[in-house]
């Protein structure tokens, strides 16, 4: 699985979103586990600074065991902190940092998601209301034994979420996005002519 090797991945499911938050049909998603993803997000797909946070989505019955909090948050609306057990405390000296130096610690097992409070803005995901993306999470929690990925919105700053196929297919070659997966189309940034109109995809089971 391409998160495990801490790609980046573009993911355009279904039909267009509505509303403050990307939730699973226009989503940029990548591993939270790593350290550099936050920073590689920010700078090399957003385009924006590399202290901006980001979302984690989280499979609904592993909330708890990651953050301290005892509901489901499926639109990315509340916010709670990293479950003690989970966080990394920082030496005497890394509390004397200042500004990014001390943004850079790794305060979490997911630190791509983990603020430098230890809190994170959850967005949990079940079965019902995104099979597909769900079963992402179960198929990188079975990998990984983590059920938690980065989840970010399909666009780069000042542009509006990609809407069209045409729309992530522009946003995919013009980004340091590694993958592509549009419904069930895979497409791989190292297999691309710079050509748009020369893309290659190959396609992938419904599952």
């Amino acid at each position: 699985m391409f998160f495990a090797d801490e790609k980046v991945i573009g993911w355009f499911q279904g039909r267009m979103e509505f509303g403050p938050r990307a939730l699973g049909s226009r989503t940029i998603i990548g591993d939270a586990r790593s350290s550099e993803m936050q920073k590689t997000m920010n700078l090399k797909i957003k385009y924006r600074e590399s202290f901006r946070p980001f979302a984690p989505s989280v499979r609904a019955e592993n909330i708890s065991d990651y953050f301290e909090i005892d509901r489901e948050s499926p639109y990315m609306l509340l916010v709670a902190n990293v479950q003690k057990d989970k966080q990394v405390a920082m030496s005497e000296e890394q509390n004397s940092y200042f500004g990014l130096e001390k943004l850079n610690i790794v305060r979490s097992e997911i630190p791509a998601i983990t603020h430098v409070d230890y809190s994170a803005r959850i967005q949990t995901i079940n079965k019902r209301m995104n099979k597909k993306f769900y079963t992402l999470l179960k198929k990188f929690y079975d990998k990984t034994n983590c059920p938690i990925i980065v989840n970010t919105s399909f666009n780069v700053r000042g542009e509006p979420i990609v809407c069209s196929p045409e729309n992530a297919l522009a946003c995919f070659m013009s980004t340091n996005l590694d993958v592509l997966v549009m419904e069930n189309f895979l497409i791989l940034k190292d297999e691309q002519n710079k050509k748009l109109e020369n893309i290659y995809a190959r396609e992938i089971g419904p599952d």
